[in-house]
């Protein structure tokens, strides 16, 4: 009797034993797959970023720097030229610096602007002073008779000449190169402006000249 007390007891307490180490061993395969099947946690990107972009930039922001190059464009397009004035002749083409310019022997001339309703004094150099320098003839006679000048501006504006109108010698209209205005130098319509003397409008006059060519009338 008491043998099998004793057994049912034993069996009693492998049942509940055996049964305790299933349910253990369940519940780690339950929480292993539950491990294995819960998503995985996305990792935190810095804050204000996405790919290495900057998601907090203003919708301009990332055009900036090509906004800035095309603003540079743009005004180095429209800058007005510093120097040289370049004069072509044939086959033969000189250019003056601002500095260059300012060593030559320089005169004065006043005239009315018909645009600023004023007289203005400028000062520059003869333009024949400088033609004679790649070889165009001081005195317009014969052959020379049939040469003019071009002035051109750096906005593509252009003025024509007779090479006896730019000749002290011959015409008594002078035409001079300025460099300066009042004794300052010319600003916003620099280096350079081709001044002319007895015209009642300043239609020859060009400003920011960049340069001047000689040419035969055919």
């Amino acid at each position: 009797m008491q043998f099998r007390l004793w057994v049912a007891v034993m069996l009693l307490s492998m049942g509940v034993g055996v049964g305790a180490g299933r349910t253990d061993a369940q519940t780690s395969t339950q929480n292993q797959a539950s491990t294995q099947n819960q998503p995985a946690t996305p990792a935190t990107a810095p804050q204000g970023t996405m790919d290495g972009m900057d998601v907090n930039a203003g919708p301009d922001q990332p055009h900036a720097a090509e906004n800035a190059r095309g603003m540079g464009r743009a005004q180095s397009k429209n800058k007005l030229p510093s120097s040289p004035l370049r004069i072509v002749f044939g086959g033969k083409a000189a250019a003056w610096t601002l500095a260059e310019l300012a060593e030559l022997p320089h005169t004065t001339l006043t005239v009315f602007n018909e645009h600023a309703k004023a007289s203005q004094t400028y000062s520059g150099v003869p333009l024949m002073d400088l033609l004679v320098r790649v070889g165009v003839p001081a005195s317009p006679h014969g052959k020379a008779a049939r040469l003019y000048v071009v002035g051109e501006g750096a906005d593509g504006y252009e003025a024509v000449f007779s090479l006896a109108e730019v000749n002290p010698d011959v015409h008594d209209g002078r035409v001079i190169v300025a460099d300066a205005l009042d004794g300052k130098p010319l600003g916003a319509e620099g280096p350079f402006k081709i001044i002319v003397a007895g015209d009642k409008h300043p239609s020859r006059w060009v400003r920011s000249v960049a340069a001047v060519r000689v040419m035969a009338a055919q």
